[in-house]
């Protein structure tokens, strides 16, 4: 089964979220769609969506002003969680065992983490990128994690924002080597999404490519007139 996952940032409306999830529930499709939503929109989701948060806290509960806990979020409905994307690791100066707590107090409360790792431009060019990678897989997943508990998902941080969709295959030789280092660790049931500057138009290319399970969509889950055809494309 392949995952089409939308990640709506800091953008969205309540009455936006119920005509996306009626567009989504209209559509004959075999993928498991995630909608990560703002922490005001949580909610339930589904037999034909997931309601995700972009992120939850390192620690359970107490003087953390600003923060929203992983109990939190389940409370709401939600079943799913971001944690370490590349705008939060730069916003909040996330390392590799900060992402790792709070990927372990989602799985702790009953949330699907989707962790996700990345090269910057800046360790692309140095060479780095593949060592950045798995590094961020091997440390950003709790160690007490298991198998089937968590989602990984790949973003070229040199591409996001940027309009810029890397080559099939930069994006297949990047994969392998998470799926590799995923192997490595015991996790063979792990789906590994591609995400960055992912269109109706690109999809399916990128979907079909080896170890690519799914995608992690950013603007085009917006609007159902981008995302639907992204979910019917993946097909």
């Amino acid at each position: 089964m392949k995952i089409i996952a939308g990640n709506w940032k800091m953008n969205g409306t309540a009455a936006q979220l119920d005509e996306m999830i009626a567009a989504v529930s209209n559509v004959a499709t075999r993928a498991r769609v995630i909608l990560c939503v703002p922490y005001t929109l949580l909610r339930a989701g589904n037999a034909n969506i997931m309601i995700a948060a972009q992120n939850v806290s390192k620690f359970d509960a107490g003087a953390h002003t600003g923060d929203v806990s992983a109990a939190q979020v389940r409370a709401t409905g939600a079943t799913a969680t971001l944690v370490g994307h590349s705008e939060a690791r730069a916003a909040l100066g996330d390392t590799n065992a900060d992402v790792a707590m709070r990927a372990q107090n989602a799985i702790n409360n009953d949330l699907m983490p989707i962790i996700c790792v990345g090269e910057t431009d800046t360790e692309r060019d140095l060479g780095t990128g593949a060592d950045v990678v798995r590094r961020g897989v091997r440390e950003s997943v709790p160690q007490n994690a298991k198998n089937g508990e968590f989602i990984i998902a790949y973003e070229p941080r040199w591409a996001i924002g940027r309009g810029i969709t890397p080559s099939a295959p930069q994006i297949m030789d990047m994969h392998k080597i998470i799926r590799e280092t995923l192997d490595e660790m015991g996790f063979d049931n792990t789906p590994v999404l591609y995400g960055a500057s992912v269109t109706a138009q690109n999809v399916r290319d990128i979907i079909n490519i080896k170890n690519v399970d799914g995608v992690l969509v950013g603007g085009a889950s917006l609007k159902k007139q981008d995302f639907i055809p992204i979910i019917e494309n993946a097909e």
